[in-house]
């Protein structure tokens, strides 16, 4: 059977990405699925939901609502549920059983909204698909509902695009951007979606520029430069090099007005003696990083979603467990920088460099994921 994992797991779904996004904006995040789920999408998939609440619920459908459509149990239960609550917003979103029942989510979330009175939407998760079609399709939906056009900001004002728990875990990465920016002459409008409130978000088109660094910030970004033209650089400040280039593309970026993709410049289609796997604008990052140190070639594997123009224009790339070790196996890097769970296959005698990745691995490594901005991420 192709495209089974037999060693190394799969990556987080869309409906935790969904919950990751909308965790700390004071909103309420429905999901469709039966009683007891909450703890793949809440527990599992999120450090946070240790010591800070979120109004995260499930809809413990049963197996005769699902037989006999009852989508109206679902709308009465949100509706009271919001009534108590009082949340910012609604975010329902669905997992594999609807999806197959076709229940439709848009026509639920509008009744939601005029039961209630508190602006609903329907985020098209099935769970099937990886935390990044999630996480994008939410934060782009809070770009799209919240932000308006306001006067630019004193400086040059800087959107953090992308930031979830799921890519960075609490390893420090988003506060240390925040700092970063302080120190290269730039301030942080706002950081879709740690560390800030909506009222923030809200702010966002008062930004010159935005920094996306994970692929689940692509599409507000897309959003915010085709509504606000504010420009966006996709790479994350790694290193001590490439942390460099992020600052110069960031200025090129506000004053020209020109989307920017640095972190492409390390990735070649080529095999080189350096491979990173992972997701692609983080992985880019380290691989432009490890390109920079050490004069190597440098290839990205990404088994997740991507922006082509990230991936230095790559149209494809291995993405099952099958695929991913025939093609370590063909040519054996020198270097492998991954997830540990990657280690089972990568070719043994390949240095391996530990990249922990929340969204994949989940709490086994999250003590180690790293802080991205740190400058002594690599020293080989």
């Amino acid at each position: 059977m192709k495209n089974v994992s037999r060693i190394i797991p799969c990556y987080a779904a869309d409906t935790s990405g969904v919950c990751s996004a909308l965790y700390e904006l004071g909103g309420m995040t429905v999901v469709h699925d039966a009683s007891g789920c909450n703890s793949t999408y809440a527990t599992h998939d999120e450090p946070r939901w240790y010591d800070r609440q979120s109004l995260i619920f499930i809809s413990a459908l049963t197996e005769m609502d699902a037989i006999m459509g009852n989508d109206e149990k679902l709308i009465a239960d949100v509706v009271s549920a919001a009534h108590d609550r009082n949340p910012a917003f609604i975010a329902v979103c669905g997992s594999p059983m609807p999806m197959m029942t076709g229940v439709d989510f848009d026509a639920a979330a509008a009744e939601i909204e005029r039961r209630s009175g508190i602006r609903t939407f329907a985020m098209h998760t099935n769970g099937t698909h990886s935390y990044i079609n999630g996480a994008s399709e939410a934060l782009y939906t809070i770009a799209k509902e919240y932000v308006r056009d306001i006067p630019k900001a004193a400086g040059t004002g800087v959107n953090i695009l992308g930031a979830t728990p799921l890519d960075f875990g609490l390893g420090g990465t988003a506060a240390s951007l925040r700092q970063w920016l302080h120190e290269n002459g730039f301030s942080a409008v706002s950081c879709f979606a740690m560390g800030d409130s909506l009222d923030s978000l809200k702010k966002a088109a008062s930004a010159k520029v935005s920094l996306v660094i994970s692929q689940t910030g692509i599409p507000a970004a897309q959003y915010l430069f085709e509504q606000f033209g504010i420009p966006y650089v996709c790479g994350i400040p790694t290193g001590t090099e490439f942390s460099k280039i992020i600052a110069d593309a960031l200025k090129e970026a506000a004053q020209t007005g020109t989307p920017l993709y640095p972190c492409a410049i390390g990735n070649s289609a080529d095999r080189g003696d350096i491979t990173v796997i992972g997701e692609s604008i983080s992985a880019c990052s380290a691989a432009a990083e490890l390109h920079l140190q050490t004069g190597r070639k440098t290839r990205v594997i990404c088994p997740l979603p991507f922006e082509p123009a990230c991936m230095n224009g790559a149209l494809e790339s291995p993405a099952s467990e099958e695929e991913i070790e025939r093609e370590l196996a063909a040519y054996i890097p020198e270097i492998i920088a991954a997830d540990p769970l990657y280690r089972m296959i990568c070719p043994p005698q390949a240095k391996f460099l530990e990249l922990p990745h929340y969204a994949f691995s989940g709490r086994c490594f999250d003590k180690r994921i790293p802080d991205y901005v740190n400058p002594n991420l690599f020293r080989l």
